[in-house]
């Protein structure tokens, strides 16, 4: 999930506010704690753990709200690619155990960070030199680019632990590596349901692990530090997101968005249990204050903005003008091509006088060095994925151009890009319909329109009458063709019935060299 691209030009203000975060939220979760009767050391441990922010939960829910691309999406995840560092190396610290004296714990320390540097070293070298080839070679077979990802964790998992490193620093630095490639959304939609069922393994195993008893050891100091800790966390990070010039709305939704326990306060937790530092007592604490803000945090993210409708007139009155100003998304005022090859690469010439970029969406691993070296905007992966859609931002586009071959993708491209002038095709009359019916401009019956035609079908945009009759021309070459196609030829003994699709399909030798395919489901 984290991509250093999507935060690069906000990056300062990001490390600021992050930094910040930790420091004030660490200083007011031991004073909480301390307040409600803990010892100094108990307190500073619950105040190590409740640093972080839910990155499931905060991704999840502003994935599924679309706003994972707005100015406060891109800055809560910046966040969380700041709050994970210094997770991963409170890990470290953590996984070093107990030790006799200042001088061992200071070298167990400085061995650990060193050692997290060589592993941070080693991923960097690898995803700008390795794993590009690696993972080009794999893609053509998403099966194989889902099992090398999954290796490629478990060979990070295994140096680290062989290093005595906590086994989550190599998952995390492996996971970072293949963020930053063009392949990672693919890559992570592939991961999706393993992600799920071992989140859920995750939650049941720490689960297991307790007592009632433990659960409500501190239930009442838990409920109080729940929500004690979402006002005093609130007002540090709002006063941090102000601090650094961000206009109040964005403010506030960042804000709101990271008020939760994290679910790696258990993971912290039950580490420091293994180690002796704490009782599992306090884990129980630490539990029961993220089986409270998790669910909640997840309707106030949910409804955001109807919530800042309400406060807005009480909060207007700090606005500023000179806030910061960021680009909100990766595209905008774009057109989106869902399939590539050699001949539909041509338009992108024909489209970009009318629109700010093109985006090519696709899946063919053996196209990803001629789309990542050339001039337009390239997304790896399948058009049926919800993240490749959000990634494209097809919800933005101007013009959709799709050769997806299957159509209930077409109609998800479609249904997605609303206020887009959307050229699909179709195989048939039925199809047609329905893509006509879900909001498709123009819908060309035939599989085979690519290259010179298409091109010359979209040299015609600005003129819609001169463009409307040229697709009608097309559209009536097909139904004539197919109702050709569906006449019995008598071939001496034999009769052969023509189909259409068997020229025009996906693999085999009867392709035409001018229907070159798009992998997976955007065969053209």
């Amino acid at each position: 999930e984290m991509r250093f691209d999507d935060i690069r030009e906000i990056m300062r203000p990001v490390g600021a506010i992050a930094l910040g975060q930790a420091v004030l939220q660490a200083i007011a979760s031991t004073g909480v704690a301390l307040l409600l009767g803990f010892t100094l050391y108990q307190s500073l441990m619950i105040a190590l753990a409740t640093t972080f922010g839910a990155t499931p939960i905060i991704v999840k829910v502003l994935g599924d709200k679309d706003d994972l691309k707005e100015l406060y999406g891109k800055v809560d995840v910046g966040i969380l690619i700041f709050q994970d560092i210094y997770l991963v190396m409170a890990l470290a610290i953590l996984a070093v155990g107990a030790v006799d004296n200042v001088g061992e714990i200071a070298f167990s320390i400085g061995r650990v960070l060193l050692l997290m540097g060589v592993i941070g070293v080693v991923a960097y070298l690898a995803s700008n030199y390795l794993l590009p080839a690696l993972l080009r070679a794999s893609a053509a077979n998403k099966s194989t680019l889902f099992t090398v990802g999954i290796a490629w964790a478990f060979l990070f998992i295994f140096a680290a632990e062989s290093l005595d490193l906590s086994i989550e620093i190599g998952a995390f630095l492996a996971g970072l590596a293949l963020a930053q490639l063009p392949y990672s959304t693919e890559l992570k939609e592939r991961m999706r349901p393993a992600t799920n069922f071992f989140i859920a393994i995750f939650f049941a195993s720490i689960a297991l692990q307790m007592e009632v008893g433990q659960l409500l050891a501190y239930w009442q100091e838990a409920v109080a530090a729940a929500f004690l800790l979402i006002v005093i966390n609130f007002c540090i990070v709002f006063g941090l997101f102000y601090s650094q010039r961000f206009d109040i709305e964005t403010s506030f939704l960042g804000t709101i968005s990271m008020l939760q326990v994290s679910e790696f306060s258990l993971v912290l937790g039950a580490l420091a249990v293994d180690q002796g530092f704490i009782e599992e007592g306090i884990l129980g604490f630490l539990s029961l204050m993220a089986l409270i803000t998790m669910p909640i945090s997840t309707y106030y993210v949910i409804y955001n903005r109807q919530i800042y409708a309400y406060v807005r007139p009480y909060l207007e009155r700090l606005e500023r003008e000179d806030t910061v100003e960021a680009q909100p998304v990766e595209y905008a005022d774009h057109a989106v091509i869902v399939g590539y090859s050699r001949l539909s690469g041509g338009l992108a010439a024909v489209l970009e006088d009318d629109v700010d970029e093109v985006v090519f969406v696709e899946d063919r691993a053996e196209y990803v060095g001629e789309l990542m070296d050339g001039e337009h905007g390239f997304i790896f992966g399948n058009a049926r994925h919800g993240d490749i859609r959000q990634e494209a931002n097809l919800s933005g586009a101007e013009v959709l151009v799709s050769v997806a071959q299957r159509a209930d993708v077409t109609l998800r491209l479609v249904e997605d890009s609303p206020d887009a002038l959307s050229i699909v095709t179709a195989t048939t009359e039925d199809e047609a319909a329905a893509l006509l019916e879900h909001g498709a401009d123009y819908v060309v019956l035939e599989r085979g329109i690519v290259g010179d035609e298409l091109a010359n079908l979209l040299e015609t945009i600005d003129d819609r009458e001169a463009f409307e009759r040229r697709l009608e021309e097309l559209n009536a070459r097909a139904r004539d063709r197919s109702q050709r196609a569906d006449e019995t030829v008598d071939l001496g003994s034999q009769d052969v019935r023509y189909d259409p699709g068997d020229a025009a399909g996906s693999g085999g030798s009867n392709r035409s060299d001018d229907a070159d395919a798009t992998g997976g489901d955007t065969d053209v």
